[in-house]
């Protein structure tokens, strides 16, 4: 066995402007060092009925089943598929980028007959391609689609697919890990049946739980199940008895995680989920005035873009690693690299909840404007800066 002795905890400071997590607020991390209750004591109960409820508000429903499951955004996913799937189930998937396909891989493990819908990566999918598809299948389980894709930065639009999953008679499952608590997302206005989302993004906790909301319909689905979850874990007919009044124990909660999540809702509440929206929206445009004021090409055309997670291409004869790796050592800011197709081609640069800051978008482009000319791309100085304060003061 090793003697090496392992000193304190010291990790280097770093300004998060990747896809997630994001850096956390000052009362986020303070209501995580907040002394431990019992996972049944009457205390933690009433604090896990605050953090429900604050949960509804930011989901935008009145939905009874809404709770955050104890896991990551990937737990989320598992949860709102294996619920609802059963094996032999139809479940039409809108594959245009890595989640897409990922849920589309989590549907088929659990038995079902996933028809994906491919999209190409940087463009949402047609609500015509939905119907075309949906028009051809004789019953459909499930419809799902990513919101906001955090591996291309692309926004899906949800309203006309939401309507053609219900003319279907099928549930509409919706991923909104990145969009929650920083785009407009509305769960009952829209006819989200199933909707997940992540903590370490918008909303602005840590990694480690995920909301997740059932409609009435969806939760009458569960109930007339055939057979058992095939999870036990993640078995919402087991979780919903400990997040509701029977308080039945299922597993010991994640003290400290549902802390911060109900600390990260309490600032969503207080800023105002509107005004958070909107500038989630107002720092976006000045990144992306920044940026292409340097000559930087975006990937996603603006009005698909997602405000949380703009994709930057590359430019020819730039090394991505050599970049990215300068951020993080000589400037303390971490921006993450290309996925898929994506991959080795494009910077992925998050702008989430207590990220999303003026300051930041400052700090990133200075930095760009340095190390970029080392690698052959000439930038004029500080004119990324200047385009972007301009574009947020007018947006």
């Amino acid at each position: 066995m090793s003697q090496k002795t392992v000193g304190e905890l010291n990790p280097p400071g770093r300004i998060l402007l990747g896809p997630g997590p994001a850096t956390l607020h000052p009362r986020v991390l303070h209501a995580l060092s907040t002394p431990l209750l019992g996972h049944l004591d009457p205390a933690f109960l009433e604090l896990m009925d605050e953090t429900v409820t604050l949960l509804r508000d930011t989901f935008r429903t009145e939905n009874q089943l809404t709770i955050p499951i104890s896991g990551t955004g990937s737990a989320g996913m598992e949860a709102a598929i294996c619920n609802v799937v059963e094996p032999g189930d139809t479940v039409v998937v809108g594959v245009k980028g890595v989640f897409g396909q990922r849920m589309a891989e989590v549907a088929s493990r659990y038995g079902a007959n996933v028809v994906p819908l491919e999209g190409e990566w940087g463009r949402p999918i047609e609500p015509e391609e939905f119907e075309r598809v949906l028009k051809g299948l004789p019953k459909v389980k499930v419809v799902a689609v990513v919101h906001a894709e955090t591996s291309t930065g692309v926004l899906q639009p949800l309203e006309e697919i939401g309507r053609l999953a219900r003319d279907k008679d099928a549930l509409f499952l919706v991923d909104a890990v990145t969009s929650l608590g920083g785009v407009d997302t509305r769960v009952d206005e829209w006819g989200i049946d199933i909707c997940y989302g992540g903590t370490q993004k918008c909303i602005g906790a840590p990694p480690g739980l995920s909301p997740l909301t059932f409609s009435r319909r969806a939760a009458g689905v569960l109930d007339s199940r055939k057979s058992k979850v095939t999870s036990w874990y993640l078995d919402l007919s087991l979780l919903q008895m400990y997040w509701g009044g029977d308080r039945v124990y299922h597993h010991t909660a994640p003290i400290s995680m549902i802390y911060s999540l109900r600390e990260a809702l309490r600032i969503i509440q207080e800023e105002g989920l509107k005004e958070r929206i909107e500038r989630h929206r107002r720092h976006a445009v000045g990144l992306w005035a920044g940026l292409e004021a340097m000559g930087l090409k975006l990937l996603v055309p603006a009005e698909y873009r997602a405000t949380p997670i703009t994709t930057v291409q590359i430019p020819e004869g730039v090394d991505d690693a050599a970049v990215r790796g300068a951020l993080l050592q000589d400037f303390g800011i971490e921006i993450g690299g290309g996925l898929g197709p994506f991959k080795g081609t494009a910077w992925r640069i998050g702008l989430m909840g207590y990220s999303s800051r003026p300051e930041n978008i400052i700090a990133l482009l200075n930095a760009l404007e340095q190390l970029l000319p080392k690698q052959g791309f000439e930038v004029a100085r500080a004119v990324g800066i200047v385009a972007a304060e301009t574009a947020m003061s007018g947006a």
